[in-house]
């Protein structure tokens, strides 16, 4: 069992048992709170085509019971102790977290290391959380916003696990049964593949004690396997879906990995494209022409590869429009230097969202695990400070030369209707 303190602060510290699995913790003192996380380096990503949605369903069927607690008992037992228990599945990660009193430390841990350890993963419970999840899957397809991103991370990463959907399809869903979940579980959830977090009023050997009791008799198990990075495959796809009252569009192009070093960059550039209600795209398309009440730019990274998307929301004709004043906004950044002011603006927006995103434990304890899995090490914020000021205007506008390449520029509309043309020459920037 390994033991150091993370860039000599003694509030951060980790340590690494026996068996491969990282315990990192956050002291904080203000506070009477302690976020707990047990996250896993598996996510949608790890699952073949036939697999895909299994890593989010597998995360819905912990709770349906353990060796030691019903459903009806793990909810209790976290609502006895006023605390809240909660879980996600993303691309890279599965997360499941509980923040409690520091006085119920012991109890919240041990609700959370049994999720993660005993799942009875029964039959009736596996048919009962498949309508479920196909439910959820029906609410995405009913929501167009979040259908347009989905299906443009469909075309653009064609083929690839990055690409499909994390609750998966419900053909896939519908076939899961409890061998099958079984080998995942016992494939994925091993020591080697997981890491624990905490952050708040703790202390850090009473929270590697908990852990070291809970896992460290486990044997360490295989870590997840790593695959290639997607390929992109910029098409141009129209998806018609009738009663809807507007066109929803998604426009996106490459970006950086998560650690990438011109990230700091790609930030600021996004910051001033569309990533608040200073930005250009907001400015130019809902405050001065009223074309959209959303419109936004985002950026997803991962391990290995990352994207950069613009979203709208508009009336059915005006979807050229829209796409022609995005790409002169990108043609504006691949071309003009940002003025001084604007620059100093996009980096203390980007300071200050970044600063008040962490004042929770909760955020805390989420920030130390995706440290780890993507840098192996604690980013100091005054590090992360000194990065963002680093970056110049040059550096903003040479990674919008290198990302706003039309040949790979991807659109994807979603809408009512057509009654227009989009082809790759109005894509140009």
């Amino acid at each position: 069992m390994t033991d150091d303190r993370v860039n000599g602060r003694a509030n951060v510290q980790k340590q690494v048992l026996d068996n491969g699995l990282i315990v990192l913790t956050e002291a904080m003192a203000a506070v009477r709170s302690v976020s707990m996380g047990i996250w896993l380096r598996t996510g949608s990503r790890q699952e073949s085509e036939e697999e895909n949605g299994i890593t989010h369903f597998l995360e819905h069927m912990v709770f349906k019971g353990t060796e030691n607690r019903t459903a009806e008992e793990i909810a209790r037992s976290a609502d006895s102790i006023g605390g809240h228990l909660d879980a996600f599945t993303a691309k890279e990660c599965t997360s499941f977290s509980i923040k409690v009193l520091d006085e119920h430390v012991e109890r919240g841990f041990d609700v959370l290391a049994d999720l993660v350890k005993n799942p009875l993963l029964k039959p009736e419970h596996i048919a009962k959380e498949s309508k479920v999840v196909q439910e959820e899957i029906k609410m995405v397809e009913d929501t167009p916003d979040d259908l347009v991103h989905e299906t443009f991370t469909q075309n653009y990463w064609r083929g690839h696990a990055l690409g499909r959907p994390i609750l998966g399809t419900r053909q896939t869903v519908r076939s899961f049964e409890r061998p099958q979940l079984q080998r995942y579980f016992h494939c994925h959830y091993t020591p080697r593949n997981i890491i624990v977090t905490a952050a708040g009023h703790l202390e850090h050997d009473r929270i590697v004690g908990l852990v070291d009791q809970a896992f460290g008799g486990e044997p360490p198990g295989t870590p997840a396997l790593k695959d290639a990075a997607p390929a992109t495959h910029p098409i141009i796809r129209f998806r018609h879906k009738k009663n809807l009252e507007q066109a929803h569009l998604c426009l996106g192009t490459p970006a950086y990995a998560y650690a990438d070093e011109k990230r700091f960059a790609c930030y600021i550039l996004n910051t001033v494209i569309g990533g608040g209600m200073s930005s250009h795209l907001f400015q130019n398309i809902r405050e001065q022409r009223g074309l959209a009440y959303a419109v936004f730019s985002g950026l997803s990274s991962f391990r290995d590869a990352g994207y950069t998307t613009v979203y709208a929301g508009t009336a059915n004709q005006n979807v050229p429009e829209v796409i022609k004043l995005i790409i002169e906004e990108l043609h504006l950044m691949k071309t003009n230097l940002l003025s001084k002011e604007e620059l100093q603006h996009a980096k203390d927006f980007l300071k200050g969202s970044t600063l008040l995103g962490l004042e929770s434990t909760m955020s805390r304890m989420s920030n130390l695990a995706r440290q780890e899995m993507y840098f192996g090490r604690y980013v100091t914020m005054d590090e992360i400070a000194r990065r963002v000021d680093a970056v110049t205007a040059e550096d903003v506008r040479t990674v919008a030369q290198e990302l706003f390449d039309p040949l790979r520029i991807g659109l994807t509309v979603l809408g009512p209707g057509d009654g227009f043309k989009i082809t790759r020459t109005h894509l140009q920037c």
